[in-house]
């Protein structure tokens, strides 16, 4: 079942989602030369907690942290340990806070100091895919009206959209219904509905759509190796164009 959220439910998770973007935020401004996964990790940690939050990832399902850090060709669920980040790397990190009954779910990919400009383009038609899904997030379209917008808008670009693993619906639980694949033809699955709110999340690949799973479990890179981005925000459906729950400045 989709959950709908009343008034009152949604001003809880607007501060969850503001703890959370804040989060991502400052993960952000400590990707550079010379610092480890672990550092961030302990950061976003410690800020969440201290807003009075939890980290909603810290021991879900068994993961070991409280953000999600995956460079390079890892797409999703990077274990943040003693990698030390390196010019020219690209770092997505996936970040959750749990507040008054709610999760805000977000993510995004920085730049480790001056990048290839392949990697550059990467990370940006990433980022404007999921501007280009939310122009269908609007009461009365369906949820793969979002899917079809970005996995045209990535294909043009000349890159490939992850088909393993997809967004969700995310509020009383970290991942509700309904799915929100990022590539597929329009006009199929559920109807968006006025308070339903969707963690909208395009994983986008240089190469093949393929990924792996490492022995660990979590870890997910590239099939062949080469370089993926991570953009995601949670998102309000409302009578008008789609709120932005975990919205902070230039991300």
């Amino acid at each position: 079942m989709i959950a709908i959220k009343n008034e009152h439910e949604l001003e809880s998770m607007r501060q969850a989602c503001k703890i959370t973007a804040a989060a991502r935020a400052l993960a952000g401004e400590m990707v550079r030369p010379g610092v480890s996964t672990k550092e961030i990790d302990k950061a976003v940690y410690d800020f969440i907690v201290a807003q009075g939050a939890k980290p909603s990832f810290l021991n879900y399902n068994g993961f070991p942290a409280s953000a999600c850090i995956s460079v390079n060709a890892t797409v999703i669920h990077g274990i943040p340990g003693g990698y030390i980040l390196k010019e020219g790397d690209i770092v997505s990190v996936d970040v959750g806070a749990y507040y008054k009954g709610f999760h805000g779910d977000c993510a995004a990919t920085f730049p480790c100091g001056k990048i290839s400009a392949e990697a550059q383009k990467l990370i940006d038609v990433t980022k404007q895919s999921f501007f280009e899904g939310i122009r269908f997030a609007t009461k009365g379209h369906r949820v793969s009206d979002i899917s079809h917008a970005i996995q045209t808008y990535v294909e043009a670009n000349g890159f490939a959209v992850v088909r393993s693993f997809v967004g969700h619906g995310v509020g009383r639980k970290l991942h509700e219904e309904p799915e929100v694949p990022n590539y597929g033809t329009a006009g199929h699955g559920p109807r968006l509905l006025k308070g339903m709110t969707l963690a909208i999340e395009p994983m986008v690949n240089v190469g093949t759509y393929d990924v792996k799973v490492l022995k660990d479990g979590w870890t997910t890179v590239t099939a062949d190796g080469k370089l993926s981005a991570h953009y995601e925000n949670t998102v309000l459906i409302t009578d008008g164009e789609p709120e932005i729950l975990t919205v902070t400045e230039g991300l």
